[in-house]
């Protein structure tokens, strides 16, 4: 692929005038309010603490699956210690503090919690730095807290192994940056009449565009475009996570960036299949719900019964979604006890009816909640 050509949207004449049919988008738009209307309704039927929970559950998922899209794997006990802790949750025992797991908690924290503060450069650097605390991405020596400067030239996401890589997209260039960037931010933070959903769209598209750190940039996007679905929502608190339906469907979510970054400014299409995601993603958050409430029955039924804290952490395990088969020997390494204190434990939860023996053989014997 050549770029001597203008074939980038941010190469077109009139950029950066975007353009869409507002017409089209007239569905999509009424898709994601009546999502939300379904689960805001039973959002308001729960406590203040079921509500608490299922915020810390949908975050806990936007954090783990806008890295599982750029392949980096976090660990979800980790993410949820550190995002209940900040946020003064309580759930009980707390995993311990991994450092790849805190800058992608503070940066989506900051943009969620505090959506309604300007967009600024100092702001955008913040989360740079909190993402890469090292200065490496992986092996890589990065600028960190600044936009690239191309030393290496230009950016381009690429994809296939050297030698025969295809180039997806080429961004503007570095010395273009201060100017590029100083645009998007007044767009930002000024009053543009777009509804708030469509802004949240077009702030995606726009950052991951201009495409300005050396790595991160789609994590940062997602930032962004969580921060406007927040001043959309007029409310702090998420109860969903686009990354996690855009991470279900990435192929799609690639595809249409490349094929909308390589035409002209009108953004229909771009637009049309993130309100799109964004109303399956409301969707989905009924599913994440049902699993807070079913959790909160469960303790509520066993309240009264006294457990080690062992049992309570491997329980919560279980209620969270434990995948594969639980077996004692599997406790033992989780729980870090001895093969016969986890034997002791489960063997306690059988005989109270907490915990059932699970169908089907195989070399050891596994175990899942009663009832469930």
């Amino acid at each position: 692929m050549t770029y001597g050509e203008k074939r980038c949207i941010w190469q077109t004449d009139d950029w950066p005038n975007w353009r869409y049919d507002l017409s089209a988008l007239t569905w999509p738009l009424t898709e994601v309010s009546r999502a939300q209307g379904l689960l805001l309704g039973r959002l308001a039927d729960v406590g203040l603490a079921l509500r608490d929970q299922a915020s810390l559950a949908a975050l806990t998922e936007d954090v783990v699956k806008t890295s599982e899209i750029e392949g980096e794997v976090l660990n979800v006990e980790s993410v949820r210690s550190s995002i209940a802790r900040r946020l003064g949750v309580d759930i009980g025992a707390v995993a311990p503090v991994d450092r790849n797991v805190e800058g992608v908690v503070e940066m989506v924290l900051d943009a969620t919690s505090h959506a309604a503060a300007p967009l600024s450069t100092e702001r955008l650097w913040g989360w740079h730095a909190a993402l890469f605390p090292t200065g490496y991405s992986g092996m890589d020596r990065i600028a960190v807290g600044q936009w690239r400067e191309d030393a290496d030239g230009p950016m381009r996401v690429v994809s296939g192994p050297v030698g025969r890589r295809k180039v997806h997209f080429q961004a503007p260039p570095a010395e273009a940056l201060p100017v590029e960037t100083e645009k998007f931010l007044s767009w930002a933070n000024e009053e543009t009449g777009e509804p708030a959903l469509v802004k949240a769209g077009l702030a995606h598209l726009w950052f991951v565009t201009l495409h300005p750190f050396d790595d991160g940039n789609g994590r940062i996007a997602r930032a962004v475009g969580d921060l406007f679905l927040a001043r959309a929502d007029g409310s702090p608190q998420r109860f969903y996570s686009l990354s996690a339906q855009i991470q279900r469907e990435h192929k799609d979510y690639y595809d249409v960036l490349e094929r909308i970054q390589k035409g002209p400014l009108d953004v229909t299409g771009w637009l049309s299949w993130f309100l799109g995601t964004l109303a399956r993603a409301v969707a989905s958050a009924q599913t994440t719900l049902d699993a807070v409430l079913v959790k909160a029955r469960f303790w509520q039924r066993w309240a009264g019964t006294p457990l080690n804290e062992r049992q309570v952490k491997l329980l919560n395990r279980l209620l969270d979604g434990f995948e594969g088969k639980l077996s004692s020997s599997k406790w033992a390494a989780i729980a870090q006890c001895s093969p016969d204190t986890a034997l002791r434990d489960i063997t306690q939860l059988l005989e109270l009816g907490v915990l059932k023996k699970s169908p089907g053989g195989g070399r050891s014997t596994g175990y899942e909640l009663a009832g469930q």
